[in-house]
């Protein structure tokens, strides 16, 4: 899972924030979810397709449904920036996971003062792991957990509803120029591969940046 060279800068459609710059790991392909619904589930399909050129009618759909449902979910709850990253794995199968970046206003520039809060309202909850992180760009809050989803049958080999065991990495992450904090969630099913992804999270959470010159802001 390299890094990718270039950072990219985010925006969030309709909040006036201040910089935010990432750098992302290769194998993550983006989607915009700001588009209007049809042009969102063609770009997902589309998207499954040229992630999954060689699989078949069944697959296609069933990873259409999952991430169509997760940007719509993602865009109800202001995300505007949603990745999805395949990688090879050494038995010939694809451990894949979902990116998130989301930011929310915070009431409160004092870093530290926020992520203390954060910290106090998560901490409570026994289905998370809730650590306090120190990242170059100032202190944040992860919080790790996991969950059982029901496939429904018709995507399955069996025939049969199974359970898919779930992994989420999410990390809070005050901003340093202002009232705003960035919560970047990874989900995965390829809990297998929780330490590869354990290890990505921790090179994107470390790359954030919040530059004070936003002259080389783009929007994806």
């Amino acid at each position: 899972m390299d890094s990718a060279e270039q950072p990219q800068v985010l925006s969030v459609e309709g909040m006036a924030l201040p910089p935010m710059a990432i750098r992302l790991p290769g194998g993550i392909h983006a989607i915009e979810v700001s588009l209007d619904e049809a042009e969102r589930t063609a770009a997902v399909e589309q998207l499954v397709r040229d992630i999954y050129p060689r699989g078949e009618v069944p697959l296609w759909h069933a990873m259409s449904a999952l991430y169509s449902a997760s940007a719509l979910e993602m865009l109800s709850a202001g995300v505007s920036f949603f990745g999805i990253g395949l990688y090879e794995i050494e038995d010939g199968g694809v451990a894949h996971c979902s990116l998130t970046v989301a930011v929310f206003e915070s009431g409160e520039a004092e870093q530290d003062t926020v992520a203390q809060g954060i910290f106090a309202v998560l901490s409570p909850d026994p289905m998370r792991d809730v650590t306090w992180l120190d990242l170059p760009c100032g202190p944040a809050v992860s919080a790790n957990s996991f969950r059982k989803l029901v496939i429904d049958g018709q995507y399955t080999k069996s025939g049969k509803d199974e359970e898919l065991s779930m992994g989420q990495m999410q990390v809070h992450i005050p901003f340093s120029t202002g009232p705003y904090t960035a919560v970047i969630t990874l989900d995965t099913a390829s809990v297998e591969q929780w330490e590869e992804f354990t290890h990505a999270m921790a090179g994107i959470v470390a790359s954030l940046e919040f530059p004070t010159d936003d002259s080389e802001r783009v929007t994806l």
